[in-house]
């Protein structure tokens, strides 16, 4: 009942407040649905299948091309609801994902991984040569066109047509996880050899799942093909294929809701840090590295974690080591940004010119409003303070962390030992 309460309030928030952001805040949040539908889709293959796909790009783009061309029939005369039209990117993702499923999921582990991946690859190298169904280099473009009233030509409209699809489909991704045959694809992931002994076919099992997931994704790209009103061919590179790998990674593709966290994140991180560094792409990476290390079941894994044993822990003592822990967290952060930020603008072609200017000397160049020289001790011992301390910080925290994790781990198993002796007695008695 609670976590039915909170998504209803998350679904009010996200009808209530878009109207009053700006256009940029809008299409933003279009690009969040968009990205966390993609990455449900995705982790419907990874974190319920078990099945690792690297070319996941492949059903997002023929999704997008599938919607534009319908985009186009309808204003060449052909009577079509607009807010239908993930329709054609849905068919068109459940019929190439079922071929293309059919092949990869002969096929299990890394060498999945390698067919998906050859197969996204296949369709970036065809698409500039099929100008009549990918448009070539300059891609595909229509327009959105009214229906009954609505014009869709605001930002506004088409985030509503795309959170009620989003909607939609992961209502429909998380009603599928508690079908029986969604118990069958947790089973295919634990034990594949077992789904087989118990009699299913777990060829067509995956071959099903793997066309859900790329109908799914389909449905995606044709939100985004009606977001952008054009396309091309770079929606099948591997980059778009990495995307929904990290966004669902780290945000826990344990947790159903996990990847939409991801993709949140990562989604507003590049709305918001892109215009602001050249580097933004470098800290997407490391965020990723860092959540691997150190939380490998993601932001999601690790709020669940939290909540499901919220009853056994003492947050008056915890309370103080996570508050030193983040304190060590952003010095860490600060002393990173600062490098960073520093070694691009020492390498890159402005300095370059600077320097050129300056008889190929070392001149000073400003970074966070302060004028700061190449050759200046303050320049590096800063940012090696920030880091060292930072570590050290985050690492006693850390410890004391782990500390009372353990013990409030002891204290539930004693709890638990009780609870079975007393029932126990209770029998004998």
């Amino acid at each position: 009942m609670r976590n039915i309460f909170i998504i209803a309030v998350i679904l009010a928030l996200l009808v209530a407040i878009p109207p009053f952001l700006g256009l940029g805040w809008q299409n933003a949040l279009v690009n969040v649905l968009i990205a966390s539908l993609f990455a449900l889709a995705f982790n419907l293959l990874i974190g319920q299948a078990g099945l690792l796909s690297f070319g996941h790009a492949a059903y997002f783009g023929v999704g997008a091309f599938a919607t534009l061309h319908l985009m186009l029939a309808i204003e060449d005369g052909l009577v079509f609801p607009t807010p239908l039209l993930p329709l054609a990117g849905a068919l068109a993702g459940l019929v190439v994902g079922l071929i293309a499923g059919y092949f990869s999921t002969m096929r299990s582990g890394v060498y999945f991984a390698l067919v998906t991946l050859a197969i996204a690859e296949l369709f970036h190298s065809l698409a500039p040569h099929l100008e009549g169904i990918f448009g070539g280099e300059a891609g595909v473009s229509s327009m959105r066109m009214p229906w009954t009233g609505f014009t869709f030509g605001s930002i506004l409209e088409v985030y509503y047509l795309t959170l009620a699809w989003v909607v939609v489909c992961g209502l429909g991704l998380w009603a599928y996880t508690r079908t029986p045959f969604g118990r069958l694809t947790l089973a295919l992931r634990d034990n594949e050899q077992r789904v087989r002994f118990l009699g299913y076919n777990a060829h067509s099992a995956k071959v099903i799942v793997f066309a859900v997931s790329a109908m799914v994704s389909g449905v995606a790209g044709a939100l985004q093909a009606i977001s952008y009103e054009t396309t091309n061919y770079s929606l099948f590179a591997s980059g778009v294929s990495a995307q929904v790998v990290l966004q669902t990674f780290v945000g826990g593709s344990t947790v159903f809701f996990g990847p939409v966290i991801g993709a949140t994140i990562f989604t507003l991180f590049s709305f918001l840090v892109s215009d602001l560094t050249r580097s933004w792409v470098f800290y997407q990476g490391l965020i990723f590295v860092l959540i691997m290390l150190y939380a490998p079941t993601g932001i999601g894994g690790v709020v669940y974690h939290h909540l499901r044993h919220r009853h056994q822990i003492d947050w008056s003592k915890m309370a103080a080591p996570y508050g030193v822990a983040i304190c060590g967290g952003l010095l860490i952060a600060a002393g990173t940004v600062f490098l960073t930020e520093t070694v691009g603008i020492l390498f890159g072609q402005e300095y370059a010119m600077a320097r050129q200017t300056a008889d190929m000397g070392f001149p000073a160049f400003e970074l966070f409003g302060v004028a700061w020289q190449p050759a200046g001790i303050l320049t590096w011992l800063l940012p090696a303070i920030a880091l060292a301390g930072g570590c050290f910080i985050l690492t006693r925290a850390r410890r004391q962390i782990d500390h009372l994790w353990a013990q409030a781990g002891k204290n539930g198993d004693e709890t638990a030992n009780s609870a079975t002796d007393a029932a126990i007695a209770g029998g004998a008695k």
